[in-house]
């Protein structure tokens, strides 16, 4: 059995997550105002449950993450790279702007999607993050087109620990280009570490690996004790990472 957390329960130690039926989940029940998030998050939790269930809370063991210097750039993408920087810096039609419009990068990624129905992403997961957004915790990538968004992605950044949420495209390998120059920036200010919760195939053809949770905690505990990013400004894609 999983505790059932009212609004001012903190949350269990993450050892007591399940670890068979439904591996990594908590607890379920409170609230995802943005004190919540902020706390989870703070703890290696992460939200995550279907339409019609309760707030669930998970600590999955594995956890997938994305090594910043590991980010895995194909040569196509390296090209439609160029070509979006070269309109970024030259007055083109394609812009990348970080936090410009956080709400409708959300709501773009909560919309249904070709090959099935929308994510997860509810009215209340939408106000708890642009809470999150408001007090400078949440952040957007965002890929624009002659000044229409065409794919993003958003999660939320704590010291220098970024959890990874999610990400959509309205034209081809624009979520992709989102996340490249959200990872060019990220390597730029010493952020080693996306926190991508589950493993997927799509994940680990970009450079993602699963790790021990304990290993992740380890990273977190540090990582969100570091100044954080005083300010968010697009540079270009595959920066060198920070040295010194």
């Amino acid at each position: 059995m999983i505790p059932w957390l009212e609004p001012t329960s903190p949350f269990p130690d993450v050892s007591e997550a399940l670890t068979a039926d439904a591996p990594g989940l908590l607890a379920a029940g409170a609230d995802l105002s943005p004190q919540r998030l902020l706390l989870a998050y703070q703890n290696g939790i992460f939200p995550w449950f279907s339409e019609g269930q309760p707030i669930l809370w998970w600590s999955t063991d594995p956890r997938m993450v994305l090594p910043t210097s590991r980010f895995k750039v194909s040569d196509s993408l390296k090209k439609t790279l160029r070509r979006v920087e070269r309109s970024r810096t030259g007055g083109g039609p394609w812009d990348v702007r970080f936090d410009s419009a956080f709400e409708s990068v959300m709501r773009a990624c909560a919309a249904p999607r070709k090959d099935g129905p929308g994510t997860w992403i509810s009215e209340d997961i939408i106000a708890g993050y642009t809470g999150l957004h408001a007090m400078g915790y949440a952040h957007s990538s965002e890929v624009w087109f002659e000044g229409e968004l065409v794919g993003g992605a958003y999660g939320v950044c704590i010291g220098r620990m970024f959890y990874g949420e999610s990400m959509f495209a309205r034209v081809p390998d624009a979520s992709k280009v989102a996340l490249a120059y959200l990872v060019a920036f990220l390597r730029s200010h010493g952020v080693r570490m996306i926190d991508c919760q589950q493993e997927t195939g799509h994940l680990a053809s970009l450079g993602a690996a699963p790790i021990p949770r304990s290993a992740f905690l380890s990273h977190l505990r540090q990582a969100i004790h570091e100044p954080a990013i005083p300010r968010w400004e697009v540079v270009p894609p595959c920066a060198p990472p920070l040295t010194g």
